[in-house]
């Protein structure tokens, strides 16, 4: 799955997939509309499974109870404000002014609550649509990017749109899309940072190569390479990175992995090159030229996020350290910023002690099982209509489950993802491995905290990048036997046919349509589903 033609032998008959690749090599009109018809296709699908019928259930859904009334007020006082008792209910009637002007303690920073309460400025706070329609778009954006992201990793408009099509109607990415929780915006600044990493990874390449080349004497090659500075996508992720941090504290472990896949590359590209001292070149001085590309950028944004809290006076521990301000070589820094670090302080000590037991809790080491995904929401009705009138009724489930096929077949494909890496010393591969290490390796340090199935949303695009690599691979190149390669089309063309149909099966409990509880219970596949 290339992008450019590849000299078939003579007694090679053209697969299907050969023809697409060649056309869109030879024909150059061709190629440009399907630069751009492939990825307006598969995201207009998303939008189309993400928006439809967005503000069902008219319910406060699962997490929506922190997250929707949080967004609120802090759009309106800048700072989260506490809420009396029975203000769901309330909310959901519409009274949607009854926050009071005390702080409340949140966990998270501010960024995704700022993005869930634009559309409810614009539209109304009492619109389940409204409070929905954020996320929705997040979603939708983050299949655009994965396309992005794949066409700049592999050059090929079929593997993008292989990639982001399985994300376009995957459960996971759907339902995360259609609930106003934080994740899907996370999902959303990490994809956009990794891209960024793509792009500087094409350009440094070449610069590198041409900047070392000139540094060669008739001695040999240079004992240290150039420190580049001029790495714009560099300062892009960073920021893409420190927005990701901004909605929740774990994108800081995206931020922290592409600072450590910048140093390993660029050492192993200068070893390339013939740099002598390359790991000391690449460590201590490209990288620290990195990092202030990088960190800073991720900073300021992060600190950005916070200006609601910083200028108004009712945030929670807002001028707490007025009271005890801070001596020594810190009295110089402002009693707000001062303040916030101890918030930070109790914010990192109340989620790292987060171990109240949850019907839906499944710690990391089960979520590559895929061994309790979470419902969002259950309500059932038994009054009458047609195939609801049974003693069991029918029902809405809104269930957080990825397309098991498809989260199983990814999952063993990082597995050989991880062989390229390591057999072909694939970049490609590199890029895939360190966002799935950035974005689940992280949750295994915390085995009795409470987690969810419906985190790995995160990690959910790369691992399908894998997937698409190894299918890519499982197919092979256009200069293996025509026939084998034949056979193994059709095997992938049953496989996607079987995942479109599983889509179809799982979509009601997807999107909280009304199935018979017959129907219901078809999906209750392992004892921990639904």
């Amino acid at each position: 799955m290339t992008s450019t033609a590849e000299p078939l032998l003579p007694e090679a008959r053209p697969t299907r997939l050969d023809r697409w690749r060649i056309r869109l090599a030879s024909d150059p009109v061709f190629a440009r509309r399907a630069a751009w018809i492939a990825p307006l296709t598969v995201t207009l699908l998303a939008a189309l499974l993400r928006l439809s019928n967005v503000g069902h259930p008219h319910a406060i859904v699962f997490d929506e109870t922190y997250y929707v009334k949080d967004a609120w007020s802090q759009w309106i006082l800048g700072y989260a404000a506490t809420w009396p008792e029975g203000a769901d209910e309330r909310f959901l009637a519409g009274e949607t002014d009854i926050f009071t002007d005390d702080g409340s303690f949140v966990v998270h920073p501010p960024l995704g609550k700022y993005l869930i309460g634009l559309p409810m400025a614009i539209l109304g706070a009492d619109s389940t649509f409204a409070w929905r329609l954020g996320t929705a778009l997040a979603g939708t954006a983050c299949v655009l990017v994965l396309y992005f992201l794949a066409r700049a990793l592999s050059g090929s408009i079929i593997t993008a749109s292989l990639a982001s099509g399985l994300l376009a109607i995957d459960g996971l990415g759907i339902v995360m899309s259609r609930v106003a929780l934080l994740d899907i915006f996370l999902t959303l600044f990490a994809l956009v940072a990794f891209w960024f990493v793509v792009l500087d990874r094409r350009d440094h390449r070449t610069k590198l190569a041409e900047r070392t080349f000139s540094r060669w004497t008739d001695d040999g090659p240079p004992a240290w390479g150039p420190v580049l500075w001029n790495r714009p996508w560099v300062i892009a992720a960073g920021a893409a990175a420190g927005a990701a941090t901004a909605v929740k504290w774990s994108g800081v472990w995206v931020l922290a992995a592409i600072g450590l896949y910048l140093v390993v590359s660029d050492a192993l590209a200068r070893r390339r090159h013939g740099v002598v001292f390359w790991p000391a070149d690449a460590a201590f001085r490209q990288g620290i030229a990195s990092f202030l590309l990088l960190v800073p950028a991720g900073f300021v944004v992060y600190l950005a996020s916070w200006t609601g809290w910083l200028v108004t006076d009712g945030g929670y521990d807002r001028h707490v350290a007025d009271a005890s301000p801070a001596a020594g070589i810190w009295s110089w820094v402002p009693l707000s910023l001062q303040s916030l670090w101890q918030y930070h302080e109790r914010i990192y000590a109340s989620t790292s002690a987060m171990a109240t037991p949850h019907a839906y809790g499944s710690p990391a080491v089960q979520w590559p099982l895929l061994l309790r995904p979470t419902s969002m929401y259950a309500g059932s009705t038994a009054d009458g209509t047609d195939g609801c009138a049974a003693a069991n009724g029918c029902w809405q489930i809104l269930y957080s489950m990825p397309n098991p096929l498809v989260w199983w077949a990814s999952v063993l494909a990082v597995g050989y993802v991880g062989y390229r890496f390591v057999r072909f010393r694939d970049g490609r591969a590199a890029v895939v491995l360190t966002a799935v290490a950035a974005t689940y390796l992280p949750w295994l340090l915390f085995p009795a905290r409470t987690i969810f199935q419906f985190y790995t949303v995160l990690i959910q695009p790369f691992l399908l990048l894998a997937l698409v690599f190894a299918i890519a691979a499982f197919v092979g190149r256009p200069e293996a036997d025509p026939a084998r390669r034949i056979r193994r089309e059709r095997i992938v063309v049953v496989f996607l046919g079987v995942v479109v149909a599983l889509a179809v099966f799982w979509y009601p409990l997807w999107s909280a349509i009304e199935v018979p509880y017959d129907f219901y219970r078809l999906h209750n596949w392992l004892p921990g589903w639904v």
